[in-house]
């Protein structure tokens, strides 16, 4: 039995590409993907406080958790402006923001 030492991927086979070139591009392209998606997870968990507030005050001020009027707004807004997967991106955060209604 021979002792095998684990192999580090080259980027090639990390990224899929065929060449150096192509895989510099898309290293450099998944980083900047990373650190976008690191400020969409803050600015969603920015929202989530946010709409906490605002259910707190309407829930004492003696109205309902939930508005539905403005998540009709909110949906609407998010179909526009990405279609049909931007009301399922809506809704995941609706669900987020209030939980399941």
């Amino acid at each position: 039995m021979t002792a095998t030492t684990p192999t580090t991927p080259t980027s090639t086979e990390k990224t899929g590409a065929r060449t150096e070139a192509a895989a510099d591009v898309i290293t450099g392209a998944r980083e900047r993907i990373d650190a976008l998606d690191d400020r969409i997870i803050g600015l969603v968990q920015e929202r989530m406080a946010i709409s906490a507030v605002i259910q707190d005050a309407r829930i004492a001020s003696g109205g309902r958790r939930v508005n539905l009027s403005r998540e009709m707004e909110i949906l609407t807004h998010y179909s526009e402006a990405l279609g049909k997967p931007g009301t399922s991106l809506a809704m995941t955060l609706l669900e987020l923001c209030r939980g399941r209604i």
